[in-house]
């Protein structure tokens, strides 16, 4: 596993892992925490060296969870984790980006983690009643106090960037971007690479839609985040499997996983780009490494390009989509 810059010089793996699913989102949770512990050591055993959470995965679990895993390998990872919400008896109950918020929120992710300081510390998602000059001089401070080390933003728009990071150095942005998720493109990436800021996607699998596992009459369960997506209701479902059957052609050629395909397309994308699939199993583990060894050519690329031109269904519901790009 080669490594890549994120800002500020911040060396990862190419390929890092999201870890929210082993607490929440994609169905019933897995039963053995231990089997959780281990694929995230056995990612690091593979060279992954980035590993993402966040307070409001659980909430409050999934950095327990990634702190018990990385205790005895602590000197081997970037850990990146998050603030901004307003948690009320396990629930969002919106924004709250106050600086006095973000240094409890911070103060309580470093036990809950066990490390003596924050290697990425990301607003979730930007806050409409505070002034992103605000957020940024809070996280500074953290910096200054070497509780933090990196400030990130998530799903934020070029002009927050921007201001942002003329307070304080941005050292990443992330947001969703996959072959069916190509919102950055406009705006966010052509900011972050005049900017020097490294560009983190999450869900670049399409939530698993891009792996070619999730079937066109795939119906999603009461705790499953898919349920909610207006993609995968059945009508765009169906009519999105054009998408992975194009992703599914490229893998064949090239001797890959639908997977590998569309993080290798990704990667080609910048430099500074590192995707951070999720999973709760070693064998996915291995898949995604493996992405970093497929070579596309330029007809791949052009034809894996055209097919997020005509998708069907927002990536998120109306409420979601009010809170990006901002």
């Amino acid at each position: 596993m080669h490594t890549r810059r994120l800002g500020q010089g911040l060396a990862v793996s190419a390929v890092g892992i999201g870890a929210m699913g082993m607490s929440m989102s994609y169905g019933p949770n897995p039963g053995d925490r231990d089997d959780m512990i281990g694929v995230l050591r056995y990612a690091v055993e593979q060279g992954i060296s980035f590993i993402d959470t966040a307070e409001v995965y659980g909430p409050y679990d999934n950095e327990v969870l990634v702190g018990e895993a990385i205790a005895p390998i602590r000197d081997q990872v970037v850990v990146a984790t998050k603030f901004g919400w307003n948690i009320v008896d396990g629930r969002m109950q919106g924004t709250d980006s106050r600086p006095e918020q973000i240094r409890r929120v911070a103060d309580a992710s470093l036990q809950r983690l066990g490390v003596d300081a924050i290697d990425l510390f990301y607003q979730h998602r930007v806050d409409p009643d505070v002034p992103i000059e605000e957020v940024a001089g809070a996280v500074a401070e953290l910096v200054r106090e070497g509780k933090v080390k990196h400030f990130g933003l998530s799903e934020a728009g070029a002009q927050t960037i921007r201001r942002a990071h003329a307070v304080y150095p941005v050292t990443a942005v992330q947001s969703e971007y996959s072959l069916w998720t190509r919102d950055p493109e406009a705006e966010v990436l052509p900011t972050l690479a005049e900017l020097g800021i490294g560009f983190v996607p999450f869900s670049p699998l399409g939530k698993g839609f891009l792996t070619g596992t999730v079937a066109a009459d795939a119906t999603f369960g009461a705790g499953e985040i898919r349920g909610r997506v207006p993609r995968f209701q059945p009508d765009n479902l169906r009519a999105n499997q054009a998408i992975v059957d194009g992703v599914r052609a490229v893998a064949q050629v090239r001797g890959a996983t639908p997977a590998q395909v569309a993080l290798a397309w990704l990667l080609s994308r910048h430099p500074f780009i590192v995707p951070i699939p999720g999973t709760r199993r070693r064998e996915r583990v291995d898949e995604n490494a493996g992405s970093t060894a497929v070579a596309l050519s330029a007809d791949d690329l052009a034809s894996l390009d055209a097919l997020g031109a005509n998708v069907a269904g927002n990536r998120y519901d109306d409420a979601g989509m009010a809170m990006v790009g901002l």
